[in-house]
């Protein structure tokens, strides 16, 4: 596993603390240890061929080989992407690796090529489906040199009975399946990441949005209201501590509502949005010809439009400077309409979180001004989506 994949999970992470575990240390030495038994064969080869000095030469080249095995398998640490496999190191250990298996033959002649399985292993965990020319030399050579040395005393029949040549594209085959999929592994583990960065952005884009939406409806209330308060202060002192409670029971519940929408369990309704519209545009002294009740849409599209009724009322108790808003309310749409300046802000991020809704709900979002004066917000699902505006 690479080690630049991070768990997203607490039991991912034992997982991949097990996994790393066993990739550390001396237990990533167990695996090729036990594939290097078969080397067992070779120096039994060398013992029954040679004695004294060949013999300890043949030994010593055997040892040859298994520190270059060794040392391409710590060093690629179980990685087929790590950067060892394309550096000098590697190229001199294989060199070596190779190098001692040719030197090897005369010392354990046809039982020498046994030695070929674990080149093939590299060569393939290397190359992968491009070391295929080279398994079949590889194969060949251990069917065919054996008898064309007569000193070998070796015959096409032993040579089969030998095993390795069948071995050694077998083992070409294992290999490749395995490294096939320890990179779907890898591949699976990044893909993983990437949809936690994703899922992620995507949740901090969804409580910027929700911020906004509920900060800029709750905020433009407390302001309206608050200087409305100043106004009554010397007048009517009754009903400015009344606005002033009001401001006190809106904060408290932008407070609620930031609350609620950092931990997903805030709730838009459309018959919320429309009484909150009503109070927000009574303090903004803007008379309302509101729905008088929100069944008339279909229930599946409320929370839709509550929140195409809040980012309308919003801007027009913000922009608008109109006498009158009027809100429409069918099962498959919802418009707001007022008789003001027409100056409305066409790209801000309330309309853009709501064309992101909308879009997701499959509706479309339409705003522009009126003639001779005013603006209207208009959204609509289905059959509605395509009527004429």
């Amino acid at each position: 596993m690479d080690s630049d994949i991070e768990p997203t999970s607490a039991d991912e992470a034992k997982w991949v603390a097990v996994q790393r575990g066993w990739a550390r240390g001396w237990r990533r030495l167990v695996l090729p240890v036990v594939f290097l038994a078969y080397l067992v064969y070779v120096g039994e080869a060398v013992a029954q061929f040679e004695h004294g000095a060949p013999a300890v030469a043949g030994y010593v080249i055997l040892g040859v080989f298994v520190a270059s095995y060794l040392g391409i398998v710590l060093q690629a640490s179980g990685s087929s992407t790590s950067p060892f496999w394309t550096s000098w190191k590697f190229r001199a250990l294989y060199g070596l690796l190779v190098a001692s298996f040719v030197a090897e033959l005369p010392f354990a002649r046809a039982t020498g090529f046994v030695m070929c399985l674990y080149v093939t292993v590299i060569t393939v965990a290397r190359l992968g489906s491009r070391a295929a020319p080279i398994v079949v030399v590889l194969a060949l050579g251990a069917l065919f040199i054996p008898v064309a040395i007569p000193s070998w005393h070796d015959s096409l029949s032993m040579a089969f009975d030998n095993v390795v040549p069948l071995a050694i594209p077998v083992v070409a085959i294992v290999t490749y399946s395995v490294v096939a999929v320890q990179r779907g592994n890898r591949a699976l583990a990044e893909a993983r990441a990437e949809v936690a960065r994703l899922s992620a952005e995507s949740e901090r884009t969804r409580i910027a949005r929700d911020l906004h939406d509920l900060l800029g409806h709750s905020l433009t209330s407390i302001t309206l209201k608050a200087g409305l308060a100043r106004r009554l202060g010397a007048t009517d002192p009754r009903r400015s501590a009344e606005e002033i409670a009001a401001v006190e029971e809106l904060s408290r519940q932008a407070l609620v509502e930031v609350r609620a929408a950092v931990s997903s369990y805030r709730e838009v309704t459309l018959a919320g949005e429309l009484a909150r519209g009503r109070e927000l545009l009574r303090a903004s002294g803007v008379a309302a010809d509101f729905p008088t009740a929100a069944e008339a849409a279909d229930a599946a599209h409320q929370e839709l439009f509550g929140w195409a009724v809040r980012e309308g009322i919003t801007n027009v108790a913000r922009h608008a400077r109109a006498t009158t808003c009027t809100v429409t309310l069918t099962a498959s749409e919802v418009e707001i309409r007022d008789n003001g300046v027409g100056g409305h802000p066409s790209c801000g991020n309330g309309l853009a979180g709501l064309h992101e809704r909308a879009a997701a709900a499959g509706a479309i979002v339409v705003a522009g001004p009126l003639n001779p004066r005013g603006w209207r917000l208009r959204v609509a699902l289905g059959p509605a989506a395509s009527a004429p505006v």
